[in-house]
């Protein structure tokens, strides 16, 4: 059940909407290389404009940590905004806490400077998330990505003004709830990766959910490791066998199985253009490096998705920047996609080397949902609270 408002739930017109996005997306010489974040907010900021609101846009570019760095600016996305919106965008430099910044009309936008050039920003100072609020009437969160931040334009604002969730973020908080909350059974997550150093939490909280946690990329060889298993030269971390087991029993007393890697693709080295070769992981060589899952892998998990409800993933299988390293990836990647096109799959991802894998595999469209949110996807997965979500479900129950 939902515990949020949304746009069903306010009346903005005539009013002014200060509304936080997400548009810290990647700039190269000046240009934007990828316009995922800024075409995702659209339906949102078309919404609200349709709706009579003035609407004045929230966002931070980078980690200037309180200071003016002029090459983190918002400036140049106001362009890239405005194409996209179909509408004329108007910028607002530095002094944008002056109270002249929150004059806009029916219909008009206003994009602020960036919010971490404030010292106050990250701090949640309340003098400064004051001055951000009386610039509106109301308060719309449109950054999922932003919202495991306790930051004055994440959780400060939402303190004082009527709040809602933007399109964008009610459509990422449905998507992770039917994946984790009231899933459809069974359910499978896969955690891939370097490091399972990074991912303790993770793991630990999707084993209490899931009924099985296929382990990939890295990861998977120290949990060879703890087995038993000769993995080479492969990247591992020795120092957390005895980790990896806790977790592996602790996960069957949940009832969630641990799914490693039947075989393996390995090579000498990691570099483009390196012969490679299919083992099983008793055939793993003292000179190896496991960089893949094999073919027999592959063959084992996609069986599994074929009876499997709703899927979970995050982290590539293998090394997957560089060929043929990603096969395994890819196949079980463009595997999901079939089931979820079919609707045999309720499939959510995210996380950026996710992202990367899925579109270097060709199916990111295909997915139930994909998150482009980082860090605020991880400790979601992870059960931790957000408190950039909290305060809309602390002003759901407030209303």
């Amino acid at each position: 059940m939902r515990q949020f408002r949304t746009l069903d739930d306010i009346d903005v017109e005539a009013k002014r909407v200060l509304i936080r996005l997400d548009l810290n997306v990647p700039m190269q010489d000046g240009r934007i290389t990828d316009m995922t974040r800024v075409n995702r907010v659209v339906p949102t900021l078309t919404e609200l404009l349709d709706k009579g609101a003035g609407v004045i846009v929230l966002s931070h570019f980078g980690r200037p940590e309180g200071q003016v760095v002029p090459s983190m600016s918002l400036q140049p996305v106001t362009a890239a905004l405005s194409k996209a919106l179909g509408r004329p965008v108007r910028f607002v430099d530095i002094d944008w806490a002056e109270p002249d910044a929150g004059t806009v009309s029916p219909g008009e936008v206003v994009l602020l400077e960036n919010t971490r050039f404030h010292p106050g920003e990250e701090t949640n100072d309340p003098d400064f998330a004051a001055a951000i609020a009386a610039l509106g009437d109301i308060y719309v969160n449109d950054a999922f990505s932003a919202a495991h931040r306790a930051h004055a334009s994440t959780v400060g604002v939402a303190q004082i003004l009527p709040s809602a969730a933007g399109r964008a973020m009610q459509a990422e908080l449905n998507a992770l709830e039917t994946a984790l909350q009231a899933p459809k059974k069974p359910v499978l997550a896969i955690v891939g990766g370097a490091k399972i150093s990074s991912k303790l939490d993770l793991i630990g909280n999707l084993s209490a959910r899931v009924d099985g946690l296929i382990i990939g990329g890295g990861m998977a060889n120290t949990f060879l490791a703890a087995q038993g298993f000769d993995i080479g030269k492969s990247l591992c971390e020795h120092d957390l066998l005895d980790t990896t087991r806790r977790m592996t029993a602790e996960a069957a007393s949940h009832g969630c199985e641990i799914i490693l890697p039947v075989d393996a693709v390995v090579a000498t080295e990691f570099s483009a253009g390196v012969a490679s070769r299919t083992v099983s992981l008793n055939d793993i060589g003292s000179g190896d490096m496991v960089l893949d899952i094999g073919p027999e892998s592959v063959t084992d998990l996609n069986a599994r998705l074929d009876n499997t409800a709703t899927l979970v993933w995050n982290g590539p299988l293998g090394a997957f920047e560089i060929k043929p390293f990603d096969l395994g990836t890819n196949a079980v990647a463009q595997h999901a996609a079939n089931l979820t096109r079919n609707g045999n799959l309720v499939s959510v991802a995210g996380g950026g080397d996710t992202v990367a894998a899925l579109a270097h595999a060709g199916v990111v469209d295909d997915f139930t949902y994909v998150s482009t949110a980082g860090g605020a996807f991880l400790e979601w997965l992870e059960g931790k609270e957000l408190p950039g979500v909290e305060m809309l479900r602390s002003g759901a129950e407030r209303a």
